[in-house]
């Protein structure tokens, strides 16, 4: 079979792979039939996280059939059309006896693509199945279950709970890439006064316009004044961090409240400065966060009942043996207006930004 493999930063291919094999009873093995590239793994191609050895394949997202279960595996069975999620779980361990999956001491966590081979491939092994994978309904096409598996749990969680938004909060966004505008369609349940997305590129505004941004700043010019103009001086109550970059950090600590959350997403290759000398009398909290997917099972049942607007994020498509083409497409979305990139089988369609 062949897999999108790391060799080392800058350094990738799609190449010829050995076939999947069950390891332990609890694994299962997943026909791929949908992938998506995350910013994660523009980052893992950086060398922003060496913790992913060269040689490994990429990828933590994907929608397939399982076609082979360990002995102990209850939940699935061969046939089965299931969502990989990114995040597997031993369901044994401390963390995983309080649903912080993510931080699984029992061979879990975020392993796929990341310290065992991922989902860029045209199989996969599972590890923890009977936790790591969701049984989809036939309602939930491959383009929408397949955001489920990492970025609208991730936004959902990291971003939107741990920054508690509350009705008629002022919740600020910062970076309109796919993470940040599924926080903002997430937000939006929370029935928040207004959202305000932040980002130097124009067409990710107008999506974030779309997915029911309330206002808009271009991030070079002045976004911090703007929510203080919208706040009468006070500050966002809520700002999430959605871009991994140390000066859009430290302007979600200067943009927020008194009082007020900064959620932080995005993933720092970098460190990041905390002005202590400014906050530590404003009272706020600051979270970080690797997304548990213990939401995945709601976010399923709000996808198949229409309620998320999971594709609406999807501008370009490809079958699984362009993954070189889609990656270099996804790593020019300032070029190429990519939001989020979807490989596999799919109604095929390339556009550089869906019309609203």
């Amino acid at each position: 079979m062949k897999g999108f493999v790391f060799h080392g930063p800058g350094q990738s291919a799609w190449q010829d792979i050995p076939d999947p094999a069950l390891k332990d009873p609890t694994d299962a093995v997943v026909r791929v039939d949908a992938v998506t590239i995350c910013g994660t793994d523009l980052h893992i191609l950086k060398g922003d996280v060496p913790d992913v050895r060269p040689g490994t394949v990429l990828g933590h997202e994907a929608v397939g059939e399982i076609v082979e279960v360990g002995g102990d595996v209850r939940t699935v069975r061969p046939g089965d059309r299931v969502l990989v999620s990114c995040i597997s779980a031993c369901g044994r361990c401390r963390f995983c006896r309080e649903s912080a999956y993510g931080q699984c001491r029992g061979g879990g966590g975020w392993v796929l693509g990341h310290l065992i081979d991922g989902t860029q491939a045209e199989y996969v092994r599972v590890p923890h199945a009977d936790l790591s994978v969701h049984v989809l309904p036939s309602t939930v096409g491959n383009e929408d279950a397949v955001l489920l598996a990492d970025i609208f749990p991730t936004s959902y969680e990291v971003g939107v709970l741990n920054g508690q938004v509350r009705p008629g909060d002022t919740v600020a966004v910062v970076g309109a890439g796919p993470i940040g505008l599924a926080a903002i369609a997430t937000a939006r349940l929370f029935a928040p006064e207004r959202i305000v997305a932040v980002d130097p590129a124009a067409a990710r505004l107008e999506a974030a316009k779309r997915l029911g941004a309330d206002a808009v700043a271009d991030a070079r010019e002045d976004p911090e004044q703007l929510v203080a103009d919208l706040t009468d001086g006070l500050g966002a109550d809520v700002v999430i961090e959605a871009v991994g970059l140390p000066e859009s950090f430290e302007a979600c600590t200067r943009m927020v409240r008194p009082g007020g959350h900064v959620a932080n997403v995005g993933v720092h290759g970098k460190p990041a400065v905390l002005h202590l000398e400014d906050l530590w009398i404003k009272n706020v909290t600051l979270t970080t966060g690797l997304v548990d997917t213990s939401s995945t099972p709601t976010l399923l049942r709000m996808a198949a009942a229409g309620r998320l607007p999971t594709a609406d994020l999807v501008t370009h498509t490809f079958p699984m043996n362009h993954m070189e083409e889609a990656y270099d497409v996804f790593g020019r979305a300032a070029d190429t207006g990519a939001l989020k990139v979807v490989l596999g089988d799919l109604p095929h369609r390339e556009v550089a930004v869906r019309a609203a």
